[in-house]
């Protein structure tokens, strides 16, 4: 067996793998940029090794400092988690030539499913269906553009190299090709080396069913039941369940055939997964699935198949590394109940799901077991005071749940996600219960398009209520009720009346200015309600308006926020001193929604331009955002230059005055 281990990655899959090499008695490496010196898997590992700056290209894909560190600290084996290096075969060669194991498939399997074209042709050759499409390394954009014609619209741009969705755009019309194309070519560049991108049929109405697979050195192939994946936006996925809705017998055996093949194909080793897309418009049928690509690796929703096989996946990945059989046939492998899994982000998603960064200034998780099988489980690798940067993906946590029964896994879901208090950035916490308790997900009809179609619903943000916003000033004029303070106690005494406070505060884009009452110890009123506080050990009783329920407020220096019934309310905490240094001169200007890179321009100053209108790309995590024109009028100015790294507000555009102005 492996006795030491370095995890070739950061972040949650990083503290995942070591958490299960802890459990399996091996010693553990860690490895880090600038940015993570101070990150949960350095924690939690028992050495680590500092790999570069915060930049991924010279920190978590320079695979030679990866695997200096290995043979430095004398770690036997390199796992790569997911992402980063972890799909790509020279780093494999690199690793093995140094005496070192890695824990994957061999770099012939990464290779023959690594470039999607090359894959598809490798499957229809071994008889598993694949999507119709161009599956060419042409790059011309006339001569895809003639491609796209003869497949019929809608198609699917997908950089061959990709995943994530990175690299990927759906288009509908001709018109609209280039641009989309253009798009991910760039993106295919940008994010993997390889700007080559196919180009498919859409299936209008499709589900995104996988089937994790495992091999080892002796020739044994198994397939562990599907997942579903089909909740997605810009095609990532946000919620994935196991197994997928409405699976027949027959078809769950067929889909598990073709993997299996799919995968001896290959002669594959280790864990795997095969990807194929599903025709939804009707019941799942034998003939009604392609498949769509290979993951040579872990995925990132692997904990729901863990929970209804009742297996841990990287254990198995560490025991067949080390040239074990896998201790099972298909036969002996059988579904347990259902599972889902929620991703939780820093992102704002009434604003387009754009990545947001902050420091985690409060960071709260239902009870429940880590990286390890259970009810609930919360997979994590941030700590409260953490930072969300600029820099990396920002996933926060994965939310699981295991039950019986669909209804109960979601139902636990919901509960889940309504427990977690997260303040300091932006989350996506409200959107992802929202979906959870969408009347079509509740039902399982799903399918790829169902959180474009349902979006003004599932993003929708109530104004807060008066109780709310007395809450909030509350929080904000410092007035929460401590327990046993005999001096609080008498904060709302007057000897001519009652205590009054004006708060001002901001949510969103409006002002409110709070009028709040105070009688005594905890005792309240706003806009004609009165409420009381009282500490309960993890935040405040709230008893008010007929009502009895917990809720917590959590004040920083800038900001205050709310929890209470599964929801954040957040308010910006106004200082009447201060002046205002509005940055877009009321309107006039663009500026960045977060920190990232400005890649393209298409604009310059005197241009003039339509609302609508593309200005510049920026790129952050990875993944390119559109910055377009708020109104139209002339460009005065442009603040930026391609290739700069700019910061989160800064005015990168400004229009030139009118009169209507």
């Amino acid at each position: 067996m492996i006795q030491k281990l370095l995890i070739a990655n950061r972040g949650e899959i990083a503290c995942r793998v070591i958490t299960t090499a802890k459990r399996l008695g091996m010693r553990t490496v860690a490895v880090y940029s600038d940015a993570d010196a101070g990150a949960k898997h350095v924690h939690l590992a028992d050495e680590a090794v500092h790999i570069g700056p915060s930049d991924v290209t010279q920190s978590y894909l320079q695979a030679q400092r990866i695997i200096d560190a290995a043979v430095a600290t004398g770690a036997q084996a390199i796992h790569p988690g997911y992402g980063f290096l972890s799909e790509n075969p020279d780093f494999v060669e690199a690793i093995e030539k140094s005496g070192l194991i890695f824990v994957g498939p061999s770099a012939e399997s990464i290779r023959a499913m690594g470039l999607k074209d090359a894959a598809k042709a490798l499957m229809e050759g071994a008889g598993v269906p694949v999507v119709p499409g161009y599956h060419g390394a042409e790059t011309d954009a006339d001569r895809l553009a003639q491609e796209a014609d003869k497949i019929g619209y809608p198609v699917l741009i997908k950089a061959r190299a990709g995943g994530g969705g990175k690299g990927m755009r759906l288009v509908e019309q001709p018109d609209d090709f280039r641009a989309a194309l253009a798009a991910a070519q760039r993106e295919g560049q940008s994010s993997f080396g390889d700007p080559i991108c196919l180009i498919e049929k859409y299936i209008t109405q499709p589900r995104h069913i996988e089937i994790q697979v495992f091999g080892d050195s002796h020739g044994n192939v198994v397939h562990m039941f599907e997942r579903d994946c089909s909740l997605q936006r810009r095609h990532q996925k946000v919620i994935e369940e196991a197994p997928a809705p409405d699976m027949p017998a027959t078809v769950r055996a067929a889909m598990g055939k073709a993997a299996v093949d799919a995968a001896k194909a290959v002669g594959y080793r280790n864990a795997g997964t095969v990807e194929f897309i599903v025709d939804g418009s009707g019941p799942l049928r034998e003939d009604g699935f392609w498949f769509m690509e290979m993951n040579t690796r872990l995925q990132v929703e692997h904990p729901v198949s863990e929970a209804i096989t009742g297996l841990d996946f990287v254990e198995l990945q560490l025991r067949v590394a080390a040239g074990e059989a896998l201790p099972f046939g298909q036969s002996d492998l059988a579904i347990n109940g259902w599972a889902m899994e929620a991703r939780v982000y820093a992102e704002d998603a009434p604003r387009g799901f754009l990545p947001s960064t902050g420091t985690l200034d409060h960071l709260v998780f239902p009870s429940g077991s880590a990286f390890d099988l259970g009810a609930v489980r919360i997979d994590s690798g941030v700590r409260a005071g953490d930072e969300i940067s600029p820099y990396y993906d920002p996933m926060i946590a994965k939310v699981i749940t295991h039950a019986p029964t669909r209804d109960a896994a979601r139902t636990m879901l919901v509960t889940a996600l309504e427990e977690c208090q997260i303040a300091g950035t932006m989350t996506n916490l409200e959107f992802l219960a929202a979906l959870a308790q969408n009347p079509r997900f509740a039902s399982g009809d799903v399918d790829t398009g169902l959180i474009a179609q349902d979006l003004d619903a599932l993003i929708a943000q109530p104004a807060p209520s008066a109780l709310t916003l007395g809450l909030a000033a509350i929080g904000a004029a410092g007035l929460l009720p401590a327990a046993n303070d005999a001096w609080d106690a008498l904060s709302g005494w007057r000897s001519w009346g009652t205590a009054a406070h004006l708060i001002p505060l901001k949510h969103g884009d409006e002002d409110h200015l709070v009028r709040l009452s105070i009688y005594g110890h905890g005792d309240f009123s706003v806009d004609g309600t009165r409420f009381t506080l009282s500490p309960n050990g993890h935040g405040w009783r709230l008893n008010g308006a007929g009502q009895l329920r917990d809720v917590n407020i959590v004040a920083t220096q800038h900001d205050v926020h709310v929890f209470d019934q599964g929801r954040c309310h957040s308010f910006s905490i106004i200082d009447p001193l201060a002046q205002d240094s509005s940055a877009d001169a009321g309107g006039l200007g663009v500026t960045a929604p977060m920190p990232g890179l400005v890649s393209q321009i298409t604009v310059k100053a005197g241009d003039t331009v339509e609302a609508g209108d593309d200005l510049m790309i920026l790129e952050a995590m990875k993944m390119e955002h559109r910055l377009t024109a708020q109104r139209s009028g002339i460009i005065e100015d442009v603040l930026c230059a391609e290739g700069d790294q700019v910061s989160d507000g800064a005015v990168l555009v400004t229009f030139a005055e009118t009169e209507d102005d």
